[in-house]
């Protein structure tokens, strides 16, 4: 199923600007309007999806293709699930265009640009979500959750995009690096119990903008947990 995004929440972008909501002026609010507006109207969302099954090790969680997803915050997040849907997703090369041009003029307008690209990408993953859900009625999700975050590496990226064919399906690849290219892109795991499971929170522990997040540094979170 397509995606599609038609507008950005205000209020994420401005989390991820650093400002909280409550905080930002006329002048920063028309600028985010403004950048969301030009963001939304370049971006082409594709995405892939698979279904495993999952047994648990001593040390990671085993995909049954195979693939090992090391580390204890994984396995512990995945508790009473017995499969998992891998999914990945992008706002395609047209967001990092816009991007890379703003840099080169504005610095003020390219990071708010980025910002809203977060701000979408999130959003298409939700999206995305809710429709993995609906294949699956009567059963319980925990969040979703991604390479980096946790000690959950980034070396398993390039495997998770083999997985789902994402080159092909999605134009999504990694890098020597481990990083996603276009860069504003997700891969996930989603993990699907039969019947009922202790619902669990994002915590600032994993979160891979602890080190600076002004949310943090004052002393608050950012709302997500």
């Amino acid at each position: 199923m397509p995606i599609t995004i038609t507008q950005l929440n205000t209020g994420e972008v401005l989390r991820y600007m650093g400002c909280p909501p409550e905080k930002a002026d006329e002048g920063l609010l028309a600028q985010v309007d403004s950048c969301a507006r030009e963001l939304l109207g370049v971006i082409r969302p594709r995405w892939s999806f698979r279904t495993v099954g999952l047994s648990f090790e001593a040390c990671g969680v085993r995909l049954e293709n195979g693939l090992l997803l090391p580390g204890e915050d994984l396995k512990a997040h995945l508790a009473g699930c017995d499969r998992a849907v891998l999914f990945c997703a992008t706002l395609g090369a047209e967001a990092d265009a816009l991007i890379r041009r703003a840099e080169r003029l504005d610095m003020a307008k390219a990071l708010t640009l980025d910002c809203c690209a977060s701000a979408a990408v999130e959003a298409v993953c939700d999206q995305i979500e809710e429709e993995l859900q609906g294949k699956f009625p009567g059963c319980s999700f925990p969040f979703r959750y991604s390479p980096g975050y946790g000690d959950l590496p980034l070396e398993v990226q390039g495997p998770l995009l083999d997985l789902l064919d994402a080159p092909r399906r999605a134009g999504l690849c990694a890098t020597a690096n481990h990083l996603l290219t276009p860069r504003k892109s997700v891969t996930a795991i989603l993990g699907v119990a039969q019947g009922e499971i202790e619902q669990k929170k994002r915590s600032c522990l994993g979160c891979p903008a602890q080190g600076s997040c002004q949310y943090r540094k004052a002393g608050g979170h950012c709302g997500i947990s």
